[in-house]
């Protein structure tokens, strides 16, 4: 805008002079000044006629360090060219998407491809994509939308957790390792030869047939204990930066365990003490992996209320067999003794600490900060001690899969 009024200044002036003195050389000025600016305005005008321009993102949902892939294409339609476009996508996602500046001959197109890596999780907006162009003089210039905003969703990183256990509870049902039953599950592991009393209905005929004696199946009991996330996200305990924030590694510590659970045929539920306490309850599938997962890629740590409030408050919704686990970088041990009182209703705890001297980046330059922040939190390790509650400790800057073992 200033540039305009500038230019309408000069010309104004140049026109004055121009009729006021007669002199030759200010009248060729003015016109090759109407010239100049008027060209620029038809080009302008023009710039955006015929032109077809469309993208078209891979994938709307991933997980933190995939790559989202974006491919874009210009087409000229007309016989003009087009001497200078800038194309992008304006987005909320972290590092942006890259534009281009391209030029296109007459009845011609462009396509390329932009991939961008998901830093961070969340829900995340790509708006419709911004066509632009312009006079080389920069006096005049136009744009366009093309197409309809997205919504990419990104889900926290699941790390592979290959030897992570949860306790065995004291049903059936519940056990963390294969046993024989005499029960028919839908997991029938081996055969073996038949003995006085196995039922009909358990023969292998196919075995039966190629061994030529009567063979029957064993099972196994099924895994099938419930597995309730508690995931504290107190705003006064968050510590760290970036992904290796208590926040975020706990996240990723819920993703992992829940997808683990889910994977074993188990049903997961999930409670979260954000700002408003978000709840998901048990199922099992894909369905409710995807549940899982939308909920853990929303939420931050802003809640108000504390872990020992929203263990008490969530007790009413456990049942005999399934196991809690809990996932907190919480130094105050109000929780533990809650949590003994489970053990004696016959529900499976495990705590996931996520240790606060190795999050607290403000801390570790302080000697006598940081230990004081360690001699806590062997403290509270000894409480949960006493009352033989499994305990991991997580720190940033390691994989999950060798932390999380037993």
């Amino acid at each position: 805008m200033l540039r305009r009024l500038q230019l309408l200044a000069l010309a104004a002036v140049l026109i004055v002079a121009a009729f006021s003195t007669g002199f030759p050389f200010l009248f060729f000025v003015v016109y090759l000044g109407l010239l100049v600016v008027g060209g620029s305005f038809v080009m302008t005008r023009l710039g955006l006629a015929d032109l077809e321009a469309g993208y078209a993102v891979s994938q709307v949902t991933g997980h933190v360090g995939d790559r989202l892939r974006v491919t874009y294409t210009v087409r000229n339609t007309g016989r003009l060219p087009k001497l200078w476009l800038e194309v992008h996508n304006p987005t909320s996602l972290p590092g942006g998407l890259p534009g281009r500046a391209v030029a296109l001959g007459g009845r011609s197109e462009r396509s390329w491809v932009v991939r961008a890596q998901l830093l961070r999780r969340g829900h995340f907006r790509v708006d419709p994509l911004q066509v632009r162009t312009g006079d080389p003089f920069g006096f005049f210039e136009a744009s366009a939308g093309v197409g309809n905003g997205i919504t990419v969703v990104v889900y926290p990183k699941i790390d592979p957790l290959p030897r992570w256990r949860l306790p065995p509870a004291s049903i059936e049902g519940s056990h963390a390792a294969p046993e024989r039953t005499l029960q028919t599950t839908p997991l029938a592991m081996s055969v073996r030869p038949y003995a006085p009393g196995d039922s009909m209905n358990r023969i292998h005929w196919p075995t039966t047939a190629r061994l030529g004696e009567i063979q029957v199946k064993e099972f196994d009991l099924e895994q099938t204990t419930d597995v309730w996330i508690f995931l504290d996200l107190d705003e006064e305990l968050e510590r760290g930066d970036g992904d290796d924030s208590t926040t975020e590694v706990g996240v990723r510590v819920a993703a992992s365990i829940a997808d683990k659970a889910l994977t074993e045929n188990r049903a997961v539920g999930i409670t979260a003490n954000a700002r408003r306490t978000a709840l998901v309850q048990p199922d099992r599938g894909p369905r409710q992996r995807l549940k899982v997962l939308q909920l853990l890629a929303a939420v931050e740590a802003d809640g108000r209320a504390t872990l020992d409030e929203t263990l008490v408050e969530g007790f009413g919704r456990l049942r005999r067999g399934m196991t809690a686990v809990v996932v907190t970088p919480t130094l105050d041990p109000a929780f533990v003794r809650p949590l003994g009182i489970l053990r004696s209703r016959g529900i499976g705890v495990v705590v996931v600490l996520l240790e606060a001297a190795d999050f607290d980046t403000d801390a570790a330059g302080e000697y006598e900060a940081a230990e004081e922040l360690r001699q806590r939190g062997r403290a509270l390790r000894h409480s949960l001690a006493e009352f033989e509650l499994p305990t991991w400790v997580v720190g940033p800057g390691r994989p999950l899969g060798e932390v999380l073992v037993r």
